[in-house]
C-alpha cells in the first residue's frame, strides 16, 4: 500500500487544541489567539478571563474589584503510551522560555493587556484512533472535555494552571 500524503493526515495537534479552545470557552474564557507567533515560537492559545475579585470587600458593602487574566496555554495532544510522559517532559526549561519571550512579544502588541495577571497553564490532551469495526472499553479517570473528529477521538485529560513560571532565566 502505497504512503497517503502528509495532507491526507489530519492534524492531530490542532484538533486538541480545538477541543481546549472549546473547554476554556465554555468556562467562560474568552480567545484571543490561536497559535500567536513571533521569532521566539508560538503560543497554542491565548485566553482572557474577566473575573471579580474581592466577595470579603462585597459583603461589607464596597465595590469589588473587575480582575482580568491571560492565560498563554501550551496544548499537548498525544496518543496513549507517548514516549514523553503524555506531553509533559516536551515542556522544557527552553520551551518555557520560548513562550515566555512570545508571550512577552504579545504583551508588546497589545499594551492594554500588560497590567493583567498573567499566567502559563498547559493542557494535556489524549487521542485515539477511532475504529469502525472494533469497539474498545477502557478505565481511565474522568476526562474534562472529550470530542471527536477526523476518525479520533480526543479527551482533555489534564488541565495544569500555572504550569511553569514566567521568571526563567531566558539567557
Amino acid at each position: 500500500m502505497a504512503n497517503l500524503p502528509p495532507s491526507h493526515y489530519p492534524d492531530i495537534g490542532s484538533l486538541g487544541e480545538d477541543l481546549v479552545a472549546q473547554w476554556l470557552q465554555s468556562t467562560g474564557w474568552i480567545i484571543l489567539h490561536r497559535r500567536f507567533s513571533s521569532r521566539w515560537g508560538e503560543i497554542d492559545i491565548i485566553a482572557e478571563y474577566h473575573g471579580v475579585t474581592g466577595k470579603e470587600q462585597e459583603s461589607k458593602g464596597e465595590y469589588p474589584i473587575p480582575h482580568s487574566l491571560l492565560a498563554f496555554v501550551e496544548v499537548k495532544t498525544r496518543s496513549s503510551g507517548s514516549w514523553d510522559a503524555g506531553g509533559r517532559s516536551a515542556i522544557t526549561p527552553q520551551k518555557q522560555a520560548k513562550i515566555c519571550r512570545t508571550a512577552g512579544m504579545f504583551l508588546a502588541q497589545y499594551p492594554e493587556k500588560a497590567d493583567y495577571s498573567c499566567r502559563f497553564d498547559v493542557a494535556i490532551v489524549y487521542c485515539q484512533r477511532i475504529s469502525k469495526n472494533l469497539t474498545v472499553v477502557t478505565a481511565s479517570q474522568e476526562a474534562l472535555a472529550t470530542s471527536a473528529a477526523a476518525g479520533y477521538k480526543f479527551k482533555l485529560q489534564e488541565y495544569i494552571l500555572a504550569a511553569f513560571d514566567s521568571s526563567i532565566d531566558n539567557g
